[in-house]
């Protein structure tokens, strides 16, 4: 019996069918006339990725070849794949998609041009190449990418589901990175930010090897210069708190922190978009014109005008759009070092306050961990908030063991005496159900006041359960709540409920002390 050959991904993209670099007008007019989506109003395309509209976390996998094993934290985040298995399921995707129309977008991961990496991004839905042309660093127009070999390709099929007997999966859904192949294999889910998280999986491997710090981050920049970061999971408020009207934007979600200063991972935004409303969030609200990549959000078919309020599809409504929607937004995305950082906490037992500023062993001591809460709709499977950590603000994107980014970030703050406080973005009089989400226009308040250095005019005293220093005072916030437990109405009950959560602060750290014993060395003991 003959041996059937299976074309080779270069011989595939050498292909009458494959639209290499489209514009965003062409990948527009494809996926529209390939039904895949429909303009909105304002000129966005909507588009609905079936089942899954979030992350799948279970079914994503590290491909453990010689070259990584050894760096890589196994384990629950960070599965490991066979590389044979891996190979034939590449050959698979191959042979599927060798008789498919393909775009092809080439580009940057790292807006600092000495530590970019260069990628290419295949799909076999036209609307998918958009949404990687808008979110990855695009290039300019004398830069002839498709001519240049790229560091790491994504091979994204949604259409193509796995058979786990077979190809060693879990599901038909499958995220694999392999670091040997350079490759990032996607199939079995439409969600279009697999892709982008896949290569921030990369970029927080490749780059801390460079002694630079790859952060779950939003940043921005003020008009003296002063750079501020945001970390935080998923609907803790990157995208919403870092898009200030009084400060420019250098990125909403992924960044690296150098010996220069801090850079964009990205060239675009990927914001949540659920209840969004133009008096709440007008740069975020009027970034959504022609160009942008609106998932899920329920459209009226006559009037086109998408219901950010309906959450019938899901709750993680996001909308994807470049950068430059952004008004005044740095481009590229490049600055110096940051003289503050936030730790955005969604406290869903409501426990925490509004903020707090943090000593440099109590900022070492809260980023480790990550406390959080997973937000409904983020991942397969989350209906509530459930509270959770996160190691480092970025568990399912972080390859490498906490320590390694924990050190990296203890040392710059030593270098630059960077200020940081952990804002809780979550519940305040209560927990989740009983209490309310904290208001954003007053942690807005208490940000900005943090950020231009007016908190350290007032008086802080710690808190007797965490240690964690509350102002006394903050203008146009309310002086009951700042302080968490003047904020239930019940304090015995705010009590009970803070010292469970400082014990199960105190367990997870033993556990990270356990499964990653450098913690130690952070700590000095």
């Amino acid at each position: 019996m003959a041996t059937i050959m299976v074309p080779t991904l270069d011989q595939i993209l050498k292909g009458t069918k494959v639209h290499r670099n489209w514009s965003v007008a062409q990948l527009l007019e494809a996926a529209i006339s390939r039904d895949e989506g429909k303009l909105t109003n304002t000129g966005a395309l909507r588009v609905a990725t079936g089942k899954y509209t979030g992350r799948s976390p279970q079914d994503k996998f590290i491909v453990k070849e010689p070259s990584i094993a050894g760096k890589i934290a196994w384990g629950n985040v960070n599965q490991p794949f066979d590389p044979d298995k891996f190979m034939k399921l590449y050959h698979d995707v191959l042979d599927y998609l060798s008789n498919k129309e393909l775009f092809v977008f080439d580009g940057f991961a790292g807006a600092d041009e000495r530590y970019s990496l260069p990628i290419t991004v295949v799909n076999e839905l036209a609307w998918q190449n958009l949404f990687a042309h808008q979110l990855f660093i695009r290039p300019q127009p004398k830069e002839p990418l498709h001519d240049v070999e790229p560091s790491f390709t994504i091979l994204s099929a949604p259409g193509f589901k796995a058979t786990p007997s077979i190809h060693g999966t879990r599901s038909e859904t499958f995220i694999i990175i392999s670091y040997e192949q350079r490759m990032i294999l996607i199939g079995g889910t439409e969600y279009a930010g697999e892709m982008k998280k896949g290569i921030f999986s990369v970029m927080n491997t490749l780059l801390p090897e460079k002694k630079i710090l790859s952060m779950h981050c939003a940043a921005n920049i003020g008009q003296k210069g002063d750079v501020a970061l945001f970390f935080g999971l998923s609907g803790t408020g990157k995208t919403t708190l870092s898009a200030d009207l009084n400060r420019r934007l250098i990125g909403d979600d992924e960044h690296g922190w150098s010996q220069e200063g801090v850079f964009n991972i990205e060239g675009g935004c990927y914001a949540k978009c659920i209840n969004l409303t133009a008096e709440s969030e007008p740069q975020i609200f009027n970034s959504i014109r022609y160009g942008a990549v609106v998932e899920n959000v329920v459209m009226n078919e006559n009037t086109r005008e998408p219901d950010y309020s309906d959450k019938s599809l899901t709750e993680n409504t996001r909308v994807a759009y470049p950068i430059e929607h952004m008004n005044d937004a740095v481009i590229p995305g490049v600055a110096g070092n940051p003289n503050t950082i936030l730790f955005l906490t969604a406290d869903a037992f409501g426990v925490l306050p509004p903020i707090s500023k943090l000593t440099k062993e109590q900022a070492m001591y809260h980023f480790l961990p990550g406390y959080t809460s997973k937000l409904a709709g983020t991942e397969r499977g989350i209906t509530k908030p459930e509270a959770t950590f996160s190691t480092c603000f970025g568990a399912p994107f972080l390859p490498l063991r906490a320590s390694v980014y924990a050190k990296l970030l203890g040392e710059k703050i030593d270098k630059q005496h960077t200020n940081v406080y952990l804002v809780n973005t979550g519940w305040s009089g209560g927990p989740y159900v009983v209490g309310k989400r904290m208001n954003l226009s007053l942690t807005r308040k208490l940000i900005t006041a943090a950020i231009t250095g007016e908190l350290d005019k007032y008086d802080f005293h710690p808190d007797p359960i965490f240690g964690l220093l509350i102002p006394a005072f903050c203008p146009g916030v309310p002086a009951n709540v700042l302080n968490p437990r003047d904020t239930w109405g019940n304090h015995d009950a705010y009590d009970i409920q803070a010292l469970k959560l400082r014990h199960r602060f105190e367990m997870n750290f033993e556990n990270l002390e356990m499964n990653d014993p450098a913690v130690h060395e952070i700590f000095g003991h």
